[in-house]
């Protein structure tokens, strides 16, 4: 599982406890001296990330919602508590992030499983939403060796046709469903979105 990101901003003594007992955690932290040196650190990815910040903070950053702010109201707050609390709101926000992915035109709910367009819907397998996902990852061709080893496991050595046929049926899918034959293409070096 992918570890979730917790930015802490202006708030050293939380840093401080959460580095104490990181080998327990099961998100990523980092701290920021201010809201400026959180804003100014491109790399982040702030969308489905949580940001704690103190009771008496306020922060004026528009990119991300009230939803990914956790301010610590009730302080002192045992470390339980505190790692709970901040398990609760990384929960929270990886459903609601998991509910909208937009890829293509198309809206992918990983929690449902559904692929839409317009009202229109297709129910899809958790193989087909991984094909997807990783067709989708960084917008480059995958080859048929490239996807056996990353979504199946298999050596590239192994003789198999599941790769095209998976794709296939899933290409087919669209295709009936949303009459689009061009939202997985193929060529002779493999497949993208």
């Amino acid at each position: 599982m992918i570890k979730q990101n917790i930015f802490i901003i202006n708030f050293k003594p939380l840093y401080e406890i959460l580095e104490e007992i990181k080998e327990n955690l099961s998100f990523i932290f980092k701290n920021f001296k201010n809201e400026e040196a959180f804003v100014k650190d491109s790399n982040l990815d702030k969308i489905n990330s949580l940001i704690i910040i103190k009771p008496e903070d306020k922060l004026s950053y528009k990119n991300f919602s009230d939803k990914n702010i956790l301010k610590l109201n009730d302080c002192p707050i045992s470390i339980d508590k505190l790692i709970e609390l901040i398990n609760i709101q990384l929960i929270k926000l990886r459903f609601n992030y998991q509910s909208k992915l937009n890829i293509k035109g198309y809206e992918l709910n990983l929690n449902s499983k559904f692929f839409s367009k317009e009202n229109v819907s297709l129910r899809l397998t958790e193989k087909e939403i991984e094909i997807i996902l990783y067709l989708n990852k960084d917008k480059t061709q995958h080859d048929v060796s490239d996807l056996q080893k990353n979504i199946w496991g298999y050596s590239t050595e192994i003789e198999t046709h599941t790769v095209e046929t998976h794709i296939y049926r899933l290409r087919k899918k669209i295709n009936e469903k949303f009459n689009d034959d061009r939202f997985i293409l193929s060529n002779d070096n493999g497949y993208q979105i």
